[in-house]
């Protein structure tokens, strides 16, 4: 496994492109961005995901340098995290300016990035620009729109992205799409069908015979409500579910004494991608609120209950997903996609991920180089 060497060639200084990063998904989909950028990349890691598993782990995964700086803001409140790094970047970038600034997504420190770019008046690059759910409940709307507008060149994942970006006046020479990397990613990560399945067999699971689940939202986690109905939910479905649980989301359950309901459920720690997508390329079906593994399934060709009150990728609804807000039919949506099963595997095996043909980094850094080279 690992990253394979790419034909691209990055004419840039050493350290001249800040990649900025604070979490998972964002180390995910920028490894191959920072591994075709080379000496050029100075990646810099905002601490939001501090645990180790959530973190360092996955450049090890990526055979990646850990980050240059680590700014350690992680498990402060959300304004708090945000203005803390964006004071630190800007300093950063005072101190020593790169040539762009890049960042990924909608987290914390994907404004704070943006932020401080703008105020250093650097050229800022983001990746996956354009996604909306329309939905201003959700702090990442409201990161992903600031950083949209304050970007000098938006690299957007799908047409629907870049239509997104248009309807706000972002058009022209600031947005390109690209595809998503999470299309390369996860093809360089997915253990090959012998690895696969012997992780099964450790874990005690069949093929197509277990669901797959993961939850960290706020809007489902923090109300014990909620979180008491997704579990609910899961712990009554008719297959085994996995669940590997989030620290987060585990304390909130613990601390609404939701226990007996995780006692029902195969709830495990948060795997190494690599596992995760074993597992998730053999379940039956996934179940989670999560955006990434919207993206993920379209690519090992799963379907999903997206367990949400909205969602800012429609590319997969009515193909590979279905949303449904908690409460609202969650079982019966798994029930009938486990009635068709095999068809369903049948019908999405033949169904191109809207994320691109797994080429969406070599176009960013080209992008990029000529951004920064200017």
């Amino acid at each position: 496994m690992g990253i394979p060497q790419s034909p691209v060639s990055v004419d840039l200084p050493p350290g001249s492109v800040a990649v900025v990063l604070g979490t998972r998904p964002e180390i995910i989909k920028l490894a191959h961005i920072i591994r075709l950028l080379g000496p050029a990349a100075r990646v810099i890691h905002t601490g939001q995901h501090y645990d180790a598993n959530l973190s360092s782990v996955f450049f090890r995964a990526f055979d990646l340098p850990l980050p240059t700086l680590f700014l350690e803001v992680g498990g402060e409140p959300r304004g708090i995290q945000i203005g803390e790094a964006t004071s630190r970047l800007t300093q950063m970038f005072l101190d020593d300016p790169p040539r762009a600034v890049v960042v990924q997504g909608d987290t914390n420190a994907v404004l704070a990035g943006s932020l401080a770019a703008n105020a250093s008046d650097i050229p800022l690059v983001h990746v996956e620009a354009g996604l909306r759910s329309y939905d201003r409940a959700m702090p990442e709307e409201h990161n992903r729109v600031v950083c949209d507008h304050l970007s000098d060149l938006c690299l957007a994942p799908t047409g629907t992205s870049a239509a997104n970006l248009a309807k706000e006046g972002i058009a022209g020479s600031r947005v390109a799409i690209t595809g998503n990397p999470v299309v390369e990613a996860l093809r360089s990560l997915l253990p090959p069908a012998d690895q696969r399945s012997q992780m099964l067999s450790r874990h005690g699971l069949q093929s197509n015979r277990f669901i797959l689940s993961t939850f960290h939202r706020p809007e489902n986690v923090d109300d014990r409500h909620t979180w008491e109905t997704i579990l609910s939910d899961l712990a009554a479905l008719p297959l085994p579910v996995v669940l590997p649980l989030h620290p987060r989301s585990r304390h909130r359950a613990a601390s609404f004494g939701l226990q007996p309901l995780l006692d029902q459920i195969r709830v495990v720690d948060p795997l190494p991608y690599p596992q995760f997508l074993a597992l998730l390329s053999e379940c039956a079906l996934a179940v989670s609120d999560s955006g990434g593994v919207q993206e993920e399934v379209s690519v090992v060709k799963r379907p999903m209950v997206v367990v949400r009150n909205s969602t800012e990728r429609p590319e997969v609804l009515g193909t590979f997903a279905v949303l449904r807000q908690p409460g609202d039919g969650v079982g019966e949506a798994v029930i009938q996609i486990l009635q068709s099963l095999q068809d369903t595997h049948h019908q999405l095996a033949q169904t191109p991920s809207p994320y691109g043909d797994g080429t969406a980094s070599q176009r960013s850094v080209t992008l990029i180089e000529r951004l920064a080279g200017a």
